[in-house]
């Protein structure tokens, strides 16, 4: 009923208004709840610590946290979790934007879990996830189309972005330069609509107690900019040394067997981390804040170098430290089976930096002491923009959490330098990566784009006549009789093929009496040209079209024979999807 009664009186494009709105109320509060859980959960594993020592419960929270989290995974949700993101950005590509309804709260309650119980990872990318599946499933319920569907997945993750930073702008550009691959103008007001309601959301719910929010006291100055520029060369370092050290340390992970072993080896080497490095407990976000208000003695708090807070060497050796070592204890968390994102652990890596920069350029008094509070802000610009290549979520992110453009002018430098940096040694991001590898992702190319949503099994051709290697000529002429086809695969008992015959190749001889009882197809058979997967890329499969020349290829899965696939089949396919792309 109400279909039909939106069918009636609404136009589609006001409707998707409607739903990104609601989208983005509803992701609002799914932001909400997510940061007062961890918060809540934070404090009851963490409010009686005496900072003055070390704490050992370390060394055993963050494994606790990943343990709860895989078997949740595991035996509640039925599903691993991994990069949450990544997740999304495939589901656009090759499932028309559908996600599966268990992720509108999985994420949910395995990030607060992991992040609860100390697992060095953020809230954003598992809050992506959530608003990114209401919006998904929302346009499933009311039976939009693909495209459609996509934009409600962007409006859920703005309204996330925007909910859990109170940040409108960086939520909508966080959805263009990360979710969705192209963006029209009728597609921008469903963002920003979306974003807004999210943010209302949380300042109605939380006020100004956001995940992170700072006010600026120090100003830019014009000649810090030399330093601004190094910091973005490093930022982009530094974020190159964070992808890498992800990859690397997961593909380690893999190599452990049995999902329980894999979270007790990374569980236990994530608390050891935590244990001698304690800022990297959770989001790390309150660090940040310590550092930026020049409480900067509270970064030894719960270790074993408390006593060396007026030290300034242990004090810059210890910024070091966590600057290296919090990649691994990212990656740990991900590879183990918990369940949180990138994002804040490239915003603390970059606080952290820019932190220590600052700090090591006005130990050696070459000018004026320069800001380390600018520089902690700038620096998580930086390396958020090398690490998401998202440049623009990373300027405005920052410019919005700090209430105004007085660094605009650094923010936008040392971004673009570190994005130029990086991209020089990685085109895609955490993000895309694995899925560019793969083929599920296709940026920058639509024709490729289009063809890669085709799904093979679709055009397969399935009521072809097949014949057996042992037949003969005379049988193969009873089934010419019948096809409307020119061609013949041929087939053994396992279903395997094993040759193909066309029209051509027994057009001299098939009304010869003597041929059609003495000659066999096994003797008249030739091998196909190639022969392609349902599994395989759509590029890889036109590539060999291509190469072979033929307008027919076999379809074999797992050595069985399945059918045909037709050059013209999948033209015609591509031409309709094509259409439909420039309708929506």
């Amino acid at each position: 009923m109400l279909l039909v009664w939106r069918i009636k009186h609404l136009s589609t494009r006001n409707f998707v208004l409607l739903l990104g709105t609601f989208i983005g109320v509803v992701s609002g509060l799914a932001a909400v709840l997510l940061k007062e859980s961890v918060h809540f959960i934070q404090t009851l594993l963490t409010s009686e610590f005496d900072t003055a020592f070390a704490n050992y419960y370390y060394l055993g929270y963050p494994l606790v946290g990943i343990l709860i989290t895989v078997f949740l995974a595991k035996y509640l949700f039925r599903e691993p979790f991994g990069h949450g993101v990544t997740g999304v950005l495939y589901d656009i590509s090759k499932k028309s934007g559908i996600s599966r309804r268990s992720k509108m709260y999985s994420n949910l309650v395995g990030s607060a879990f992991t992040v609860g119980f100390g697992g060095s990872v953020g809230l954003e990318g598992p809050i992506v996830v959530t608003g990114s599946a209401i919006g998904s499933n929302v346009g499933r319920l009311m039976h939009l189309q693909p495209k459609k569907r996509a934009l409600l997945i962007g409006c859920g993750a703005a309204g996330a972005i925007s909910a859990i930073f109170n940040s409108p702008i960086a939520g909508v550009l966080f959805s263009i330069e990360v979710i969705l691959t192209e963006i029209s103008i009728d597609a921008f007001i469903p963002l920003l609509i979306s974003s807004v309601a999210g943010s209302i959301i949380s300042i109605s719910l939380l006020g100004d107690n956001v995940l992170f929010s700072f006010k600026l006291t120090d100003s830019f100055s014009a000649q810090d900019v030399p330093y601004y520029i190094i910091l973005g060369i490093g930022c982009g370092l530094i974020s190159l040394y964070f992808t890498r050290v992800i990859y690397y340390v997961e593909n380690l992970l893999k190599f452990t067997k049995g999902q329980i072993r894999k979270a007790m080896v990374g569980g236990l080497l994530l608390g050891l981390c935590i244990f001698l490095l304690p800022p990297m407990y959770g989001e790390g976000y309150e660090i940040i804040k310590s550092l930026l208000n020049g409480e900067e003695q509270q970064i030894l708090n719960n270790s074993l170098f408390s006593g060396y807070a007026d030290n300034r060497i242990v004090f810059m050796l210890f910024l070091l430290a966590i600057i290296l070592v919090k990649p691994i204890a990212t990656a740990l968390t991900i590879g183990s089976g918990g369940n949180g994102g990138i994002f804040a652990p490239s915003l603390f890596l970059g606080g952290i930096s820019g932190y220590f920069f600052a700090k090591l350029i006005n130990s050696f008094h070459i000018v004026e002491t320069i800001s380390p509070a600018n520089f902690t802000l700038v620096g998580m610009c930086g390396v958020m923009s090398g690490v998401l290549h998202a440049p623009l979520t990373g300027i405005f992110l920052i410019a919005e959490i700090t209430s105004g453009y007085t660094l605009f002018v650094p923010l936008m430098l040392v971004s673009a330098i570190s994005y130029t940096t990086i991209y020089y040694f990685e085109k895609y991001s955490l993000y895309t990566k694995s899925l560019v590898r793969k083929g599920y992702l296709i940026p920058n190319d639509r024709d490729r784009l289009v063809l890669n949503q085709i799904n093979i099994l679709s055009l397969v051709e399935k009521d072809l006549y097949t014949i057996r290697p042992t037949a003969t000529l005379g049988d193969l002429v009873k089934l010419v009789r019948k096809s409307r086809r020119n061609i013949f695969p041929v087939v053994n008992q396992e279903k395997e093929l094993v040759g193909i015959i066309t029209l051509d190749d027994i057009r001299e001889i098939m009304f010869d009496k003597d041929a059609q009882t003495n000659v066999s197809i096994e003797s008249i058979m030739h091998s196909p040209p190639d022969k392609v997967s349902s599994e395989e890329k759509m590029q890889d499969v036109m590539d060999k079209f291509e190469k072979s020349g033929a307008w027919n290829l076999p379809v074999i899965d797992h050595g069985k024979y399945v059918g045909l696939v037709s050059k013209s089949r999948i033209f015609d396919a591509y031409r309709t999807r094509l259409i439909r792309h420039q309708r929506e």
